[in-house]
Order: C-alpha cells, then structure tokens, then sequence
C-alpha cells in the first residue's frame, strides 16, 4: 500500500476490512479516453440519495472536472484548508452549497471558479453521477461531471484550498492504492473506500464518487 497521507480517517469502534476492487484483473484502457469516459457517464442515470435518516440535509453540489491528460483522464481535486469547519484537510471536489437562487450545475461551477479558478466558460457538462448524503455536514451532494479541453491552470483561494490536485484515473486503480472497510454508522453498515496516493489518502464521499466514477467508465 502507498504511503498515503495525514489524513485524520475517523474509524468507529466497529469496522472491518472491506472487499477488494472490483477492477481486479480488468483492462484499463478505457480510462485513457476522455471520448470513452464521457459516452459512459452520459448514458448513466443517477440515483437520487433515501433522505429518510436525514430529512433536512442541505442541497449541495461539487464539480467533478475531468480532461485528456498525457497517459489518460485526469481529475481536478482539492485539499481543503486545514482552518475549515467541516471536512479539514480532506481531499474533495470543488463544490459547495446550492444558493436559494441557483440551480444544481450553476452552483458547481461557482464553487469551482471561487475555490480554484476554474475557466467555468470553457467547462461542457456531460453528466450526473449518482446523489449521496454526508453526515458531518449533513449534505445532499449531487456530482455533476464536467469536462474541459485542455489541462487547466488552476489557482487554490487561500480561505477554501490548502492544495490542488492533478489526479490520473489510472493512478487510482493501482494495487497498492484502493483499500475498503465496513464501519457501522447511524445509517447501518456501510462501505468506506480509500485511496493511498503517495503523499495524500482520498477517503468519504469524495472516494464513493471516485469510485462510481472508475466503475461507470470501466463498465464494472
């Protein structure tokens, strides 16, 4: 396993070790093409998220940005800044909460423009990926999938972003990076994913999207 970060990964008093991968043995070619990744995720439609355990969640939405890197898609991430509320130093899309006044896209791209610069004028959006629900900061978050012609050059807003993150997919699916557990929560057992980059560990909902993410393009 990669050497991962100092991510502080809140275990509860019940969990264990979860399955492996599911890309095990799978060709990887297909996350080399944008064209490729793009035709799947368009063809996806995505599940909206029970609300039962968590009626008053807050509607939110975080930009997933993909682009053609040199050896394959890459995708933009962020480490939040260590004097945030909620989710500190943790790895996660650019996003935010959905203003009263906005739709769930608009609010995605403003995020990503506040947080990093993103040329939002240049993104084509292709997609949703499935909604899901945070806890700690009792979210509602919709994924919406983006794409952009080029790498961007990104600047991180020193009052949201400690850091910015040029992600290959390939990386994501190496052995020695993709871990799960099982921890029980207020909603029941649930699969906790992780990926252990060399100096940062990808974990929450950020490695849930990832992961629907690489099993949409990979058509697992």
């Amino acid at each position: 396993m990669r050497a991962g970060g100092q991510q502080k990964i809140p275990r509860p008093s019940q969990w264990e070790k979860g399955s492996p991968a599911r890309w095990i043995g799978l060709d990887f070619t297909p996350l080399q093409s944008l064209e490729h990744v793009v035709a799947q995720i368009a063809a996806h439609s995505p599940q909206v998220a029970a609300t039962e355990f968590m009626p008053e969640a807050r509607a939110s939405a975080v930009l997933v940005n993909l682009y053609q890197g040199p050896s394959g898609v890459e995708v933009v991430l962020t480490k939040r800044a260590a004097h945030l509320k909620n989710h500190k130093g943790e790895i996660s899309f650019p996003g935010g909460r959905v203003e009263p006044d906005e739709q769930v896209y608009e609010a995605a791209l403003r995020e990503a423009v506040e947080e990093v610069s993103l040329p939002a004028h240049d993104v084509t959006l292709v997609g949703e990926l499935d909604h899901l629900l945070t806890i700690v900061s009792n979210s509602y978050i919709v994924p919406i999938v983006g794409i952009l012609p080029y790498r961007p050059t990104l600047i991180a807003s020193a009052d949201e972003v400690d850091r910015i993150l040029h992600v290959p997919l390939h990386e994501l699916v190496r052995t020695d990076t993709f871990a799960s557990e099982v921890w029980e929560t207020p909603m029941g057992s649930r699969n906790i994913y992780m990926y252990h980059l060399d100096d940062e560990t990808i974990w929450g909902a950020t490695a849930r999207i990832l992961t629907q993410l690489l099993h949409i393009s990979l058509s697992i």
